[in-house]
């Protein structure tokens, strides 16, 4: 019987669309891009291989033709991709609606070769009214996005696979650049720049705490003998002092003091009082950039698990498609908020008028809807069935719209002066008179109820001429701060603002900084490394366009204008990478003059010493003159723990002159008689027993935990480390307990006998060496959480014939399976309700026997005899008997995923 084949990316949204659909569709996933550019040199087909652009996968001397393969994983996938067109009368290609989704459409198109009707079928919502409308408004390819697309993609190969060969020669081994990732990461070394360049200032204040009618309130000092007293916003970042100019009084510790007891004797009165109306309107709809924003500030989720959380409520049908510039809402959009505000809040919290906003990005696409919650009405986030992360980020969705069409907060701002003596005061409030749209959101909070207590700051009536009583005035001291590095949310407002790359890649490019060791996560700060400084200080000095933000927003506006069919693609291309002046020419040209040695230097102003990037990281370099006056080069590893901002003069004397001299020992263990010693590793610091010797090759070792001071160790603290684990006691179910410090951190253990052990790590107010059994059993009996704090997903079950459960975790690497001690990752496409227990037994082994097949091939490595005469012969033979078979079944496959075709062709 015939039937519509409709293809879309993943098995979720299959499914869901599958409800929407007569019985005459049949509906099934790609999994994601079905081709690509080649990853790496097994997947160059054996016709191409040799040839120097086979690498690089885009022929830069054939109008750039790109080399598109199925890589393995994907070759069963289009097989039966294949096997479902037969029989079917016509195509829908239901990708999503932008310009990677029309680009997989178009590879789709191109590989299977329909002999059929094909038709373009989109939508920005999956609702069972949506996809009604999509198939009656089906329409063609559109090529001017897939141009775009794919010259983006060349672009990118082209920079990436160009510039990352240079950093591995010049810096470090598997390092990579890219067209927007290296500008970010710049934008991360700059503001570590800023915080090293910067020097503190000090100044003191005062703060009063007055009571007028039984209530109390804060005022805080702000002119003293008519002259304005210095703020932080006074000091000159550069110099810790005042800027030039500055017509404001600093007051020192012994003043403010002074000050202080003379107020405090003095009266009190107000001078002035001043109420200012003012209004407050609700935030647009969110876009993709602010929603990773304000759920990377709310629910603290980085970019990559916000696009993955929102990408499964919109394959599921909670939201609309969560990739877009747009903050326009649809009529059917905005009659559903506004219905959702009369219900819920009445109807004088609707605002007056319907409100619409207007897009400001910079490089706007196509003309998405905000996101939203999907369908005609909108879901309340209590009757969704949601939980987890996946409620918070559909009610923080919801909130957003349904404030959006809410009316204006109505507030009084409120400022009172008061004097004491040749001081003024002055204490500020805020009285929320209506608070409109803030009843469903506040920006920053996820609470609006507890953020409305939090809005309101009350002064109790004040006239000119009251004399409130003093409670108690009090000095207070102050240092000016550097410049906070960038969150997430930060970057990608950064990114957005200077119209660098496309939000819906925010998420993977930090994710790439990250992965790569160009930064750091923690405390929702982005760190730079020291690798960062290097290769930034290389493209800086040799290809500082393409760390410029501005020229890389002139490529995006030109990429867009591609889009449009305002510019041609072929010749952009042709301007950027050949030529004199082209991207090819620079690197070939510069290459020999680029000093390996100063490429892996960073030169950090006030060091004793440069920094250097080694094999294993980054290390210290200075030159002494020894005890018998010849001059030595001393080389110290850098603990990971330090950062290029934070690294100063004493800390790199100290991890030099322990290098030089030895360690100084803290003391001497009375169990042992052994010395005690503080040292600095490539992992940070740690305490050790003794010293190394040919009788103690490998003498006992302890990490300091997380937030202990090397500086504040005592010998007591270094021995209780040294000494771990520790017992605490029986478990009431039989078993030992004990604490220890893992390469994880501080835990707790409860040795169950048999080898098997049951582990918890201790939270931050417990203390490894003073943590007790009943507080060790209450960690215990908390659900176990995978690594780095992860809890299961979904838990699979027991497979047939195993004692271990399966269990899908979401990593920093995205979504996997879990068995014992064996992971494996998830196939694109494949969410956690997709994965079925049996999947996951297939990925679980085909992981397993890749660890046993490298570990045969590292022994065998280590073997030559054994392995030439074993290796060699079989693996010549087995291709040739089965050759007849094979040239038939995969000779078309290989056709299809070589076919070089350029955008455009037919």
């Amino acid at each position: 019987m015939a039937h519509t084949l409709v293809i879309v990316e993943s098995p979720t949204k299959a499914r869901t669309i599958r409800g929407f659909l007569p019985k005459a569709f049949r509906v099934e996933a790609s999994m994601g891009h079905v081709r690509d550019l080649p990853n790496n040199a097994s997947e160059i087909p054996a016709a191409h291989k040799g040839q120097k652009w086979a690498n690089l996968g885009v022929n830069t001397e054939a109008d750039f033709e790109p080399l598109y393969v199925v890589p393995k994983d994907k070759k069963k996938l289009v097989k039966e991709l294949k096997d479902a067109l037969k029989g079917a009368d016509q195509l829908l290609l239901a990708t999503d609606e932008d310009r990677e989704g029309e680009s997989i459409s178009w590879h789709l198109l191109q590989l299977l070769a329909p002999k059929i009707p094909v038709k373009r079928m989109v939508f920005h919502e999956i609702t069972k009214e949506a996809i009604g409308r999509a198939l009656d408004q089906t329409r063609e390819l559109d090529m001017e996005l897939v141009h775009a697309q794919e010259t983006r993609r060349i672009l990118d190969r082209l920079v990436g696979y160009t510039l990352s060969p240079l950093l591995w020669k010049k810096v470090a081994w598997g390092l990579s650049a890219g067209r927007v990732q290296s500008v970010a990461v710049r934008l991360l070394v700059q503001r570590e720049r800023a915080r090293r360049a910067f020097r503190s200032g000090s100044y003191w204040d005062l703060k009063a705490a007055l009571e007028k009618a039984g209530t109390r309130f804060e005022a805080k000092l702000t002119h003293l003998e008519g002259q304005r007293i210095a703020t932080g916003n006074d000091f000159d970042e550069s110099t810790g002092g005042l800027k030039d100019g500055s017509k404001v009084r600093l007051l020192s510790e012994d003043e403010a003091r002074n000050l202080s007891a003379a107020v405090e004797s003095a009266g009190w009165s107000v001078t002035a009082v001043e109420e200012k109306p003012t209004v407050r309107r609700p935030v647009p709809p969110f876009t993709t950039s602010t929603l990773q924003q304000e759920s990377n500030r709310k629910l603290r989720l980085s970019a990559r698990e916000t696009m993955r959380c929102a990408q499964g409520l919109y394959e599921r049908g909670f939201i609309t498609y969560m990739r877009t510039d747009s903050v326009h809402l649809s009529d059917q959009a905005i009659s559903a908020a506004r219905s959702c505000v009369e219900s819920r809040y009445g109807k004088e919290y609707l605002s007056k008028s319907v409100r619409q906003f207007s897009t400001k990005s910079r490089n706007a696409q196509e003309a998405h809807e905000a996101i939203r919650p999907a369908g005609e009405s909108f879901r309340a986030p209590q009757d969704t069935g949601l939980d987890g992360r996946d409620l918070a980020l559909y009610e923080l969705i919801w909130k957003r719209t349904v404030a959006s069409q809410m009316a204006e907060a109505r507030l009084t701002m409120l400022s009172v002066d008061l004097s004491a003596a040749d001081a003024v005061f002055r204490a500020s409030g805020k009285r929320i008179d209506f608070p409109g749209f803030f009843r469903a959101y506040v920006e920053g909070s996820d609470d609006p109820d507890a953020a409305l207590e939090g809005q309101e700051v009350l002064l109790p009536s004040l006239s000119v001429g009251d004399a409130p009583s003093l409670k108690d005035v009090e000095a207070l001291g102050h240092q000016t701060q550097p410049p906070a590095r960038f969150s997430e949310a930060s970057l990608v407002k950064m990114l957005e603002k200077e119209g660098i790359g496309r939000p819906s890649t925010y998420a993977s490019i930090i994710g790439t900084i990250v992965d790569r060791g160009y930064a750091t996560l923690l405390n929702n700060s982005l760190t730079p490394s020291f690798t960062a400084f290097a290769v930034t200080s290389l493209l800086e000095a040799h290809f500082p366009d393409l760390v410029d933000p501005g020229f890389t927003a002139r490529m995006e506006n030109t990429l867009d204008e591609i889009s449009h069919g305002t510019v041609q693609w072929l010749p952009y291309l042709e301007e950027f990478y050949k030529g004199d002046q082209g991207l090819e020419s620079q690197v070939h040209q510069r290459e020999g003059d680029i000093d390996p040695g100063a490429s892996r230097t960073i030169d950090l102003e006030g060091l004793p010493c440069v920094v250097r990037i080694g094999r294993f990281g980054a290390y210290l370099e200075s030159k002494r003159v020894g005890e018998d006056g010849e001059e030595e080069l001393i080389k110290a590893t850098l603990p990971r723990e330090i950062t290029p901002a934070d690294l100063d003069h004493d800390q790199a004397e100290l991890i030099l002159k322990q290098k030089a001299d030895g360690p100084e020992a803290l003391g001497e263990d009375p169990e042992t008689g052994d010395l005690v010693y503080l040292l600095f590793g490539q992992y940070g610091p740690y305490v050790q027993r003794g010293q190394v010797s040919d009788e103690n090759p490998k003498p006992k070792r302890a990490s300091l935990p997380k937030g202990v001071k090397p500086e504040d160790l005592s010998l007591d603290d270094a021995l209780g480390l040294l000494r771990l684990p520790r017992l605490l006691g029986e478990h009431p179910d039989g078993g030992k307990v004990q604490a220890g410090l893992g390469r994880f951190g501080p835990y707790v253990v409860w040795d169950k006998g048999k080898g098997e052990k049951d582990y918890r790590s201790l939270k931050g107010d417990d203390d490894v060496l003073a943590v007790g059994l009943t507080r060790a059993l209450e960690l215990l009996a908390m659900p176990k959480r995978g690594r780095g704090g992860r809890t299961a997903l979904k838990d699979l079950g027991i497979p047939e014939g195993s004692e271990e459960t399966i269990q899908v975790y979401d990593g920093p690497y995205g979504l996997y399976v879990k068995q014992g001690k064996v992971n494996a990752s998830l196939p694109e496409g494949k969410g956690a309700e997709d994965i079925t227990l049996e999947e996951a037994v297939e990925l679980l082994a085909a992981k397993a026997s890749t660890k046993k097949s490298s570990s045969r091939n590292s022994a065998a490595a280590k073997k030559p005899a054994a392995k030439k005469p074993a290796a060699k012969k079989p693996a010549a033979k087995k291709p040739a008997a089965k050759k007849p078979p094979a040239t038939t079944k995969s000779g078309r496959l290989r056709a299809s995923a070589v076919r070089v075709i350029r955008p455009g062709d037919s």
